[in-house]
């Protein structure tokens, strides 16, 4: 055989390949946006799109090439379909070869000058690898505390949104973030006008805001014309841990409760898609800043996702904080964190986070309406509260504690309405029983009542098809 043809052999190779890792991925469908009725995503041609996200804040100045394909295989595995990242964590930040991302300021005309290991072809990388995998890259164009403290100015946010527009306009996978865990007030103009220029560039790809702990992009930008769905952050305290001072001003009522900020942000009009873009991280301390404080874990962070996607949000953002950091081997990162990232890859809550997203793709979640009357009689307060919503012929109700509770069976269509309880840590399906109507008590029998014994009730009409009848135990 010739040299020729093996070269060619070995081109076609690579070609199908290529084509192989790219099959599936989710712009095969077009471009992301907000879908018709304003509540949630779809792609161009009206395949519908559940933001599952991940967050790896400091992805691109930790991780090296190898390390960051290891984690976004990790991340695919998982589920998570989005990652969340600061695209630079300082001016200048520095990745993990020593590449300044402002090697010369705020003008970005020479930033290639360091070859592949480069800040920006570092970032290039890791945008094309999540692309094989599927994954959108939320960029957080700059963290919120260098620009509160004067790290940028309006001149120079116009000349870095240019930049990045420019950069990244035609990468099927990106999402623009401004803010970051800032409040919406401060710095304003400096905001409006980093958005504005990315905007005027790229206008393919969707933006929003993240804004600062227990507070909503609703309060400063839901009219904003770049603003295409909000994003609130609802932290990492307790409800007995509101401080309502400085920049926090959260009542209690707003602390754990983040179904609250997605009832909020439903009420707005124009109606606007909404996340929790940074709710309570797996491995972090209740507060965030005090080891010595009890550890948010596994149950808590279901609750957090499923009271939110059920209250009407168009998905959740997860977060563990040894991998939002991407901890290495030094004794213990930020916020006590002691397991590496790749360890945090592994706890339960990092890979349970798939189970909501199965649920949700289960049903025809366009057509969620929250809807708590689905909840008969008294329901309960924080843990207790059961967060319930419904569709034509379907309904699903999340109990953190499962703590008995009634159900109006009358909410939807049937005659005969179908019972089944999914576990929310592995995905598993148990039919609970046929019913015709009326109103109807509930009780996983299967484990105690107790926080953190989490479950979700669906219930359709029996005739609707959404769950195997190999569900069905036999008769």
């Amino acid at each position: 055989m010739s040299r020729t043809i093996v070269i060619l052999h070995l081109i076609i190779a690579v070609l199908f390949c290529r084509s192989e890792l790219f099959a599936g991925v989710p712009w095969e469908h077009g471009d992301l946006r907000v879908a018709a009725g304003g509540r949630y995503f779809c792609h161009d041609d009206g395949t519908r799109f559940f933001w599952m996200g991940d967050t790896g804040w400091l992805l691109p100045e930790r991780l090296d090439r190898d390390e960051a394909v290891e984690y976004l295989d990790g991340v695919a595995e998982a589920g998570f379909n989005v990652v969340q990242v600061q695209t630079v964590n300082g001016v200048p930040a520095t990745n993990v070869y020593g590449c300044s991302s402002h090697p010369s300021g705020y003008d970005f005309s020479d930033v290639d000058r360091d070859g592949d290991n480069g800040y920006w072809r570092h970032m290039d990388f890791i945008v094309d690898r999540a692309a094989e995998r599927g994954i959108y890259i939320g960029m957080v164009c700059i963290w919120g505390g260098l620009v509160k403290s004067g790290k940028m100015n309006e001149a120079e946010a116009c000349s870095y949104g240019r930049f990045l527009a420019g950069r990244y306009k035609d990468k099927p996978n990106i999402i623009w973030i401004i803010g970051g865990d800032i409040r919406g007030d401060v710095k304003t103009e400096v905001w409006e006008a980093l958005a504005q220029s990315i905007k005027e560039v790229d206008g393919r790809h969707l933006m929003s805001f993240h804004p600062f702990g227990r507070t909503s992009s609703i309060e400063w930008f839901h009219d904003a014309a770049w603003l295409d769905f909000n994003m609130f952050q609802s932290g990492h305290r307790r409800y007995d841990q509101t401080r309502g001072d400085g920049d926090d001003r959260a009542q209690a009522s707003q602390a754990e409760d983040n179904w609250r900020y997605v009832e909020a942000a439903l009420a707005m009009s124009p109606l606007k898609p909404v996340i929790d873009a940074e709710p309570s991280y797996e491995e972090i301390p209740q507060g965030l800043h005090d080891p010595s404080e009890p550890w948010w874990k596994a149950p808590d962070v279901r609750r957090y996702a499923y009271w939110s996607v059920i209250s009407g949000a168009a998905g959740h953002t997860y977060g563990h904080s040894s991998v939002m950091q991407m901890k290495k081997d030094e004794p213990v990162g930020a916020y006590g964190a002691v397991k590496t990232w790749r360890e945090g890859m592994k706890d339960p809550g990092y890979n349970q986070m798939k189970y909501l997203r199965r649920l949700m793709e289960m049903l025809p979640y366009d057509e969620l309406i929250p809807d708590q009357e689905i909840v008969a009689g008294e329901n309960g307060e924080r843990y207790e509260r059961v967060v319930a919503a419904r569709g034509r012929d379907w309904m699903i109700l999340y109990t953190y504690t499962n703590r008995r509770f009634m159900v109006n069976l009358d909410k939807i269509k049937g005659d005969k309405k179908r019972a089944w309880w999914y576990d929310v840590t592995d995905g598993t399906i148990l039919y609970a029983g046929d019913y015709t109507g009326g109103v109807a008590g509930f009780h996983y029998a299967g484990v105690p009542e107790g926080a953190g014994n989490d479950r979700v009730l669906i219930i359709t009409d029996a005739d609707a098809g959404y769950i195997s009848d190999s569900s069905i135990p036999a008769r």
